[in-house]
């Protein structure tokens, strides 16, 4: 009970520390935005005022209450109001970058469980692993996107452009759960692998039974930066590869209508960040549950 009592209130300390960082950032937005309209034509020279803080006006910054309001707007041609449309198109995007986390989880670990396996491969492998990650999304992804129109023919299913994005989701996945799950796999201390031994256990085994429940907490570190890289690589992925039907598209379009309707690409944006919020904290829940039981601590 005790427990349970301190772990409510580290949640609604946690819930009040984040609504307080929101309303301080909406105050420091507005202040701004009142600064920045009363900067006039002879301020604009000065070497802070004018330059690196530059005039605001409600075209590049929009009146808070204007954005808010806009999530219950019916756009035209729609019967929707535009909260339910960004929902259902965050939907979307949460699908794409879904599959890319489990198959980003397949790939990391595999490379993970490789790596642990053998030294050699370690020292030759970890750098390439670690330099493909300089790729650019936005240059791969139309490529990714032809790539599965063009080459998935044979499979018994018809491949869809959002299978491509997701995998632009997984190349921004594997990467954190692979080292991550590698540095985890290789926690245990040299008494427990030495006993493992002394009970004439397979690598396998030991694997299972010592290396893997140690690389837990290891690996939900990972999960966290992964999934949240997932929805940022599903995103890009539909920018750049034109696939519609997600955040990242509605994104595309709203900065193209920019100026019509400055508030509507707030708005997106701010969804975007709801959403990768989101599956953060699906992660979190996932990771107390899961240590909590065992009566471990989280590795931030």
């Amino acid at each position: 009970a005790l427990d349970r009592r301190a772990a409510a209130g580290r949640a609604l300390r946690q819930v009040v520390i984040f609504v307080v960082f929101v309303v301080l950032l909406g105050l420091l937005y507005s202040g701004y935005k009142v600064f920045g309209e009363a900067i006039d034509d002879a301020q604009r020279d000065w070497p802070v005022v004018g330059s690196v803080m530059p005039r605001s006006n409600d075209l590049n910054m929009p009146p808070i209450l204007d954005i808010l309001s806009e999530f219950t707007v019916t756009p035209g041609g729609t019967d929707k109001v535009l909260a339910r449309q960004l929902f259902d198109e965050a939907v979307f995007t949460l699908r794409e970058a879904t599959v890319g986390f489990i198959a980003g989880i397949v790939i990391g670990l595999g490379i993970a469980i490789a790596l642990a396996r053998s030294r050699r491969l370690e020292r030759g492998l970890v750098p390439y692993v670690i330099a493909s990650q300089t790729i650019p999304l936005i240059a791969i992804a139309p490529i990714v996107v032809i790539w599965g129109r063009k080459n998935f023919d044979f499979l018994p299913w018809e491949w869809q452009d959002w299978m491509s994005v997701s995998i632009i989701a997984t190349f921004l996945t594997f990467f954190p759960i692979a080292l991550n799950g590698l540095r985890g796999l290789q926690s245990p201390k040299p008494e427990n692998l030495e006993l493992m031994d002394s009970y004439a256990a397979s690598w396998l085994q030991t694997l299972w039974r010592l290396r893997f429940p140690a690389a837990v907490p290891y690996l939900f570190a990972a999960f966290k930066i992964a999934a949240t890289a997932s929805i940022v690589g599903a995103i890009v992925g539909e920018i750049s590869a034109g696939v519609g039907g997600g955040l990242g598209r509605r994104i595309f379009l709203e900065a193209q209508r920019y100026i019509t309707g400055p508030e509507r690409l707030y708005v997106s944006v701010i969804s975007s960040a709801l959403l990768g919020m989101f599956v953060f904290l699906v992660i979190i829940a996932l990771e107390r549950a899961t240590l909590g039981r065992q009566g471990r601590e989280a590795i931030t």
